[in-house]
């Protein structure tokens, strides 16, 4: 897909704790603006209106791209496409995202999860430039990853969900976890709620030195792992709020994938995957141009 730099589309990033609209002409934000992710009728509103506001100052958008929390249907043609699926996130179950800015914008609409858009805003204008096969994993409020294959994200009768993959835990961790569905799935151990769950301290007040650091490691690493070992990957990029400013852990991250995979895959040493296992080189604004890149599919 040719992106048309000259063309104006509408973004909607609708994440778990915070949402964003915005407009952009490719990777030049022309307007935008974040709100909390509260209830979903006020949200969807206020998102939708922003975008309408900004007709006139701006011109009408061609297209529009949502990247939403999931899960979330997002296969065309079939029943509830556009909707987010049985979220933990209260409130949200079975709202019909996509029926709403239809019903209020007269033009095409793409749909998918927020994961899958960064991963495809990387691979436009990032660090997955080039790559046939693209992993992208958020650690944040959740644990999601989009994958694309050969620039097209992957879709069956749903999308990944390797945020609630069973790992192989430390011997002696008892946590029991938070994920309301699987307890102790990759998300209920190695999120930010889990990790504050864990501690009783928050992510982001953790200091590096802190013993919490080798158990997400540990665990980030066996879905690591598990996807270099199914979908051999050219890049994986690892972003999301726990990751923010944590350079040590992704060193750490990298050694213990290498540990875990033991020499079987060539090239997969902590040297190797030093240029496998990356920070998104979009950072914060990964988000917020997926859903650019999905409009510019739609």
């Amino acid at each position: 897909m040719v992106i048309d730099a000259d063309r104006l589309v509408g973004g909607i990033e609708l994440g778990g704790t915070k949402s964003i609209a915005l407009l952009a002409r490719g990777q030049n934000i022309v307007a935008m603006t974040r709100m909390p992710t509260g209830d979903p009728g006020a949200t969807l509103a206020a998102l939708s209106s922003t975008l309408a506001a900004w007709e006139s100052d701006y011109g009408q958008p061609s297209a529009i791209g949502i990247g939403s929390f999931g899960p979330v249907l997002v296969c065309q043609g079939r029943p509830g496409y556009g909707t987010i699926t049985n979220t933990p996130k209260k409130g949200w179950s079975n709202v019909d995202v996509v029926g709403h800015f239809a019903e209020r914008f007269d033009r095409p609409i793409a749909f998918d999860t927020d994961v899958a858009g960064a991963a495809l805003a990387e691979y436009h204008w990032g660090a997955a430039q080039g790559c046939g096969v693209v992993v992208y994993l958020t650690v944040g409020t959740g644990i999601g990853a989009g994958i694309l294959v050969g620039g097209n994200p992957v879709h069956g009768f749903l999308h990944p969900e390797v945020g609630h993959f069973r790992i192989r835990r430390r011997a002696g961790d008892d946590f029991p976890g938070i994920c309301p569905y699987h307890g102790d799935c990759l998300e209920g151990l190695a999120s930010g709620p889990a990790i504050a769950a864990r501690t009783g301290v928050t992510a982001s007040e953790q200091a590096d030195d802190q013993a919490i650091w080798g158990l997400v490691a540990d665990e980030l690493s066996e879905a690591l792992a598990m996807l270099l070992l199914t979908m051999a990957p050219d890049r994986i990029l690892i972003g999301g709020g726990v990751m923010q400013s944590r350079g040590q852990l992704l060193d750490r991250i990298r050694s213990r994938t290498a540990d875990l995979l033991a020499g079987y895959l060539p090239g997969t040493d902590a040297a190797g995957l030093a240029a496998i296992i990356q920070p998104p080189a979009l950072g914060e604004r990964a988000g917020p141009l997926g859903a650019v890149a999905l409009a510019y599919r739609a």
